[in-house]
């Protein structure tokens, strides 16, 4: 079995070559002492980490489980232990606000530190990250109080957090809730149940702080009704008192095995109100969108993960001949990377992983911007970029994710399939982030409608012409990525053009369109990605700078994506224009 390696070179390339970014932290108030031996210097220590620390549990953690027993929950062999070092490093609480012990290290950079966690031991980053976003909430959101109470045990990794929504009569509409809140003074009393808590409990940690959505009594209707409360399972005050929150059951799944996913209790649990009360769903929000950008680095993580096994497996691998005549007379065959749809497979992972790498630092950049920088119209421009591009990131990078790992499970034949290799684990790890945090679906239906179609500020439009500008200012060197990317900005605008305007007699086009759509904005922005970096290896081989054979890779790659994957937006723009007819008019009994 081959073991992971942190992708240092290339996250070192996209931030510092691709979109440089020590030169912007003078336009955002960060970190005075952030540099670029700095930014290496954390890379590289949490490359070692994710390589030594949390990758040899990988695959013990899945074989052993988590084991529930009268509502406790022990966390495999080695987790706490790990998770411990971990959090004493201080890396939960990276990107932490400082005035309550955070370290204030940018999105843009933290995303490359959670990319590598999930891609050595989703199931055990999952802790850690849940815990980040939780944070995030509490910092935007909570009374001082609350974050002078939690935030540094937070941070500091000694508690951690959850987000609970999910209820069993309601999933992805919230506004089903039956969790209620009872006022008591300055707190309330939780009461209800929630599935799906992923670290609703375990033996990690000596407290762990729920962030539960529920209703006030005479609470508005539907989602306007839902508030946002801080439940911890100890109360500070009371160490040594479980709160009147309980864990009833831990769930048997398909992957993360290592990750406790609970059924959890309230009864008359005290709580505390984060926010205003009945604006729940906007607060849980601010930790919902952190964890769907995380959830799509889990997918990118995993499937770049296996991408290592399986370029490593084809080139040591002997079997067959080339097409083009024997490559390897001295051994029984051929490397399998002689085989052209092997290296079809190889090619479509890492181009696929490599883009949503450049991508998720561009979105991480996006966020910083829209949090951080002095002026309004920067921020709102920030903002909007995110609102679009959070869905895509999610989606595209778990369901790419995810059939990377299909196809580095193909490359080993059958050795994919069995244990020892580790790419069946990954399938089934990477499989649950196209289904939790919202569906990729739902991330769709999200996208086409309230960016897309319902939209009156024009975010798209003001996407899509930062990229237009982009491919027109391209050098002749990059001449294809131009034609390229114009090509796939008139399928994206034809397709927008349709659904924009057949909705308006036809609402189910919205639904119709959602998925190609995202696909088809996908595959645009992994262009636009694929052409900065293209342009950017370029120069660097122009000028003699870098490692020649990393530059020849990375515009190797990136003529594939040109040439292989952008054709896709035409196929997806007449999917899109063949309406919602067939999709609808099949009658229900018939299904």
């Amino acid at each position: 079995m081959f073991e992971y390696r942190a992708p240092l070179k290339d996250m070192q390339f996209i931030l510092h070559d691709v979109f440089q970014i020590s030169s912007r932290f003078t336009d955002l108030n960060l970190n005075d002492e952030l540099s670029e031996d700095l930014i290496n210097s954390v890379l590289e220590e949490a490359g070692r980490i994710a390589e030594t620390l949390m990758a040899p549990l990988n695959q013990s953690g899945d074989e052993q489980g988590c084991q529930f027993e009268a509502g406790q929950v022990t966390t495999p062999e080695g987790f706490v232990d790990a998770y411990r070092t971990y959090a004493s490093g201080g890396w939960i609480g990276l990107s932490g606000d400082p005035e309550y012990g955070g370290q204030g290290m940018p999105k843009l950079l933290t995303v490359s530190i959670e990319e590598m966690m999930m891609a050595a031991n989703s199931s055990l980053a999952l802790y850690a990250v849940l815990t980040a976003g939780g944070a995030l909430a509490i910092a935007r959101h909570a009374s001082e109080s609350l974050k002078q109470t939690y935030l540094p045990k937070l941070y500091d990794g000694s508690w951690s957090a959850t987000m609970c929504l999910t209820e069993a009569q309601a999933g992805t509409d919230l506004s089903m809730l039956k969790t209620r809140a009872e006022p008591e003074g300055e707190a309330y009393r939780i009461t209800g149940s929630k599935m799906f808590i992923t670290g609703g409990e375990h033996d990690l940690t000596d407290n762990i702080v729920h962030l539960v959505l529920a209703k006030l009594p005479g609470a508005p209707a539907g989602a306007k009704g839902v508030s946002l409360f801080l439940v911890p399972k100890y109360l500070p005050e009371s160490p040594d008192q479980t709160n009147g929150v309980s864990c009833g059951s831990i769930e048997h799944k398909m992957g993360l095995l290592g990750s406790a996913t609970c059924v959890m209790n309230f009864d008359q649990a005290k709580g505390f109100l984060v926010g205003e009360p009945h604006n729940g769903l906007a607060c849980m929000f601010t930790m919902m969108n952190y964890e769907r950008l995380t959830i799509g680095l889990q997918g990118l993580a995993l499937g770049d993960a296996s991408y290592q096994v399986a370029a490593r497996y084809a080139d040591e691998r002997r079997q067959g001949r080339s097409a083009r005549g024997t490559q390897s007379p001295d051994d029984a065959g051929d490397s399998l990377l002689v085989h052209a749809d092997v290296r079809r497979m190889l090619l479509t992972m890492r181009a696929n992983s490599e883009a949503a790498r450049a991508l998720a630092v561009y979105v991480g950049s996006q966020l910083d911007i829209a949090h951080y920088h002095p002026e309004a119209e920067s921020r709102k421009k920030a903002e909007w970029r995110v609102a679009v591009l959070t869905p895509v990131a999610k989606a595209a990078f778990s369901d790419r994710g995810f059939e990377a790992c299909v196809l580095g499970q193909q490359v080993l034949g059958g050795h994919g399939y069995v244990r020892e290799w580790g790419q069946e684990q990954k399938v089934r790890d990477a499989r649950i982030a196209q289904i939790y945090e919202g569906t990729n679906g739902i991330q769709a239906l999200d996208l086409m409608g309230r960016k897309v179609v319902y939209d009156r500020q024009g975010m798209l439009d003001d996407l899509i012409g930062e990229v237009e500008s982009f491919a027109q200012e391209l050098p002749g060197s990059q001449a294809p990525f131009a034609e390229g990317l114009q090509n796939a900005l008139s399928d994206l605008q034809a397709a927008v053009a349709h659904v924009r305007s057949a909705s308006v007699e036809m609402p189910d086009e919205v639904g119709a369109a959602s998925v190609p759509f995202l696909d088809l904005l996908s595959i645009v922005m992994y262009g636009y990605m694929w052409a900065r970096m293209s342009m950017t290896a370029q120069s660097k081989l122009d000028s003699g700078e870098g490692d020649s054979d990393f530059c020849q890779a990375k515009i190797h790659v990136a003529d594939y994506y040109l040439r292989r994957c952008m054709p896709k937006t035409h196929a997806l723009r007449k999917e899109i224009e063949a309406g919602s007819d067939s999709v609808m008019s099949m009658p229900a009994a018939l299904f």
